[in-house]
């Protein structure tokens, strides 16, 4: 029998999926361990979260480490030592550096608060994304779980969720509305993955 797969997090603020996702883990409904959690920021949230739950929080930013290749590093390192299968990122505001990318090639997820590979790219994120839907005048809006790579939102999507954008829609309430369906989606995508062959980039996840 195979040992069961380790996700391990990178999260700036909040971390909801993350949290969602770590619930899951030890709710059973996902099959996987918990590795560590790494933040950017050392008065996150979900640094204090993990701190009350008993979950593996690190600190790795520009503050830690000044050179941006020895950051990199160190949360390949951090990442390695967990034994880390995969990583989920949740929030995390800072763009993958190539050692990790490459020590995790097709092994790093994210979730866009849109249907890519609409309203993607370097800077969209938050509540530019929720904005650019509504001045685009779109009616369908979403959530889309995604492999990274080195380009900002360009990674294979693994699975999409659609939302209806309402005329009177804001910012806050199409924001709301897409989180909403966010943490279920990501649960859902990495059931499918971990239940594929590891390398497998064909596998899709109904909504």
């Amino acid at each position: 029998m195979n040992p069961k797969p380790t996700l391990s997090f990178l999260a700036s603020h909040g971390g909801s999926a993350a949290k969602a996702i770590i619930h899951a883990i030890k709710n059973h409904q996902l099959s996987a361990n918990i590795g560590v959690v790494i933040t950017n920021n050392e008065n996150s949230a979900i640094s204090q979260w993990c701190l009350e739950n008993t979950i593996k929080i690190i600190h790795i930013s520009a503050l830690t480490h000044p050179n941006s290749d020895q950051e990199d590093k160190a949360i390949e390192d951090a990442l390695s030592v967990a034994e880390t299968d995969y990583v989920i990122l949740s929030g995390y505001m800072k763009h993958i550096k190539q050692q990790t990318l490459a020590r995790f090639s097709n092994k790093i997820l994210n979730v866009h608060p849109a249907l890519l590979p609409k309203h993607g790219g370097q800077g969209m994120y938050g509540n530019r994304v929720h904005q650019a839907v509504l001045n685009a005048k779109e009616t369908i809006s979403g959530a889309s779980i995604h492999f990274i790579n080195e380009v900002y939102d360009d990674g294979p999507v693994i699975a999409q969720q659609e939302v209806p954008v309402y005329p009177n829609d804001t910012v806050d309430t199409l924001r709301q509305r897409v989180q909403a369906i966010e943490p279920l989606l990501y649960i859902k995508s990495i059931a499918k993955i971990l239940e594929a062959h590891p390398n497998d980039l064909g596998v899709t996840c109904p909504n």
